[in-house]
């Protein structure tokens, strides 16, 4: 697609059929062009530019069209890419099985969803149903999805504008109060602790290990059961296979998602302890999704986690570079860059006000750099860029966020 008319019917079609917001925001990101190919870190878009992709919602951590994981779904599409759900599946048993031993085998139990918000909805859902109970602990500024249940545990008001009943039976707890959850269960049952341990709608804010460690075991002490929600931080996005397990935490569930598919298939999962599972176990028609496991998705989930095994090395090597890189743009930037924090290939970047990030996602869209904004968090963008981000490429992002941050200042001062 090179002809601009084409592009502006993208943005007619938008329009008319679903937002002028979102034909506006996507009209801005790529500066009237629209994506038409993509492969690695980077994408193509109508007028011919090249961009580099640090956004994604964190779902490219393999890149666009991993070769590995794009032959396993094709071998699978011309099988059977679709289940008839009365006879058993073997690429989705296999999926499962895969997925548990990838997580260490002390959650033995999965069951797969297509989204994040799919794998929130069963945990909790479980939790509720195993416990007798009907509370559940979630942590301010957690993002947990939007559909009606998960989003009683997503913290921001912003995405229940309107909306009546949605933090029915969820407390939202202060991520620094080590003695939270000991004080909500004294004042009644509570069936789950939901947490994310890198939050990154938040703006990848990790939380304390320590407070997280303590919750953990006075949620347990009162019987209820807590979930670790690592649908964007999980997977080596944030340098181990899940972050809870790998500080310790005695968690019985993790909830997987994103890059779980590949970059190419939607999936998800959530892993979970015998005990959580067995409502499931005892009805396995309790909960049940016309796609849910659905053999194209399960064909890439061996191969997508074999790739990122496969790159972790260069993820760690990856890491050290953005930190470094970050580092040095704030002693730099500091009068727009008020500062950054995250984990692994997750980062958040906060500016010292919204006019000033703004500033810096206008330069960036110009100079050809997609990050992920932080919707509830306006003076925050997100970099997330895949294992397979080359050096050169990690450089030439960090340059373009230079660049933009050097004008966000001269556009402030002249102010």
């Amino acid at each position: 697609m090179t002809d601009p008319s084409q592009a502006a019917a993208v943005f007619e079609r938008l329009r008319r059929h679903q937002s002028p917001k979102l034909a506006l925001t996507g009209k801005f990101a790529g500066r009237g062009a629209v994506e038409s190919a993509a492969s690695g870190s980077r994408v193509t878009l109508s007028d011919g530019r090249s961009v580099l992709d640090f956004g994604s919602y964190a779902v490219t951590l393999l890149g666009h069209r991993h070769p590995g994981v794009a032959a396993a779904v094709q071998r699978q599409l011309e099988v059977m890419p679709t289940s008839t759900r009365s006879l058993a599946n073997p690429v989705s048993a296999e999926a499962a099985a895969v997925l548990a031993e990838y997580l260490g085998g002390a959650l033995p139990k999965v069951h797969l969803g297509l989204n994040g918000s799919d794998a929130v909805e069963i945990a909790v859902k479980l939790a509720r149903l195993a416990s007798g109970r009907d509370r559940v602990l979630a942590v301010r500024g957690g993002f947990h999805g939007k559909t009606i249940g998960a989003l009683a545990l997503t913290h921001s008001p912003l995405f229940r504008k309107g909306l009546r009943g949605c933090t029915t039976d969820v407390v939202h707890l202060d991520p620094d109060d080590p003695d939270a959850v000991r004080g909500e269960c004294a004042r009644g049952p509570v069936a789950a602790l939901v947490f994310e341990p890198v939050q990154g709608e938040n703006g990848a804010v990790p939380l304390s290990p320590e407070v997280l460690r303590r919750w953990t075991r006075d949620a347990h002490a009162q019987g209820s059961f807590v979930i670790a929600d690592e649908i964007q931080c999980g997977l080596r996005r944030c340098g181990e296979r899940s972050v809870a397990l790998a500080e310790g935490l005695p968690v019985d569930a993790v909830l997987v998602g994103k890059p779980l598919g590949g970059g190419i298939v939607p999936l998800s999962a959530m892993v979970c302890s015998e005990e959580l599972y067995a409502p499931l176990a005892a009805d396995p028609f309790l909960h049940s999704a016309t796609f849910g496991g659905h053999p194209l998705s399960c064909a890439a989930l061996p191969a997508a986690l074999t790739a990122v095994e496969e790159l972790t090395g260069h993820g760690r090597l990856l890491t050290d570079r953005l930190t470094a890189g970050l580092r040095a743009l704030h002693a730099r930037h500091g009068q727009v860059m008020s500062g950054f924090h995250g984990r692994g290939l997750l980062w958040g970047i906060d500016f010292t006000s919204p006019g000033a990030a703004g500033e810096v996602v206008v330069g960036l869209a110009d100079a050809g750099l997609l990050v992920s904004p932080c919707l509830s968090r306006p003076t925050t963008v997100r970099l997330l860029p895949s294992l397979t981000t080359t050096a050169a490429e990690l450089d030439e992002a960090l340059g373009i966020l230079d660049a933009a941050l050097d004008g966000a200042g001269r556009a402030l001062t002249a102010d």
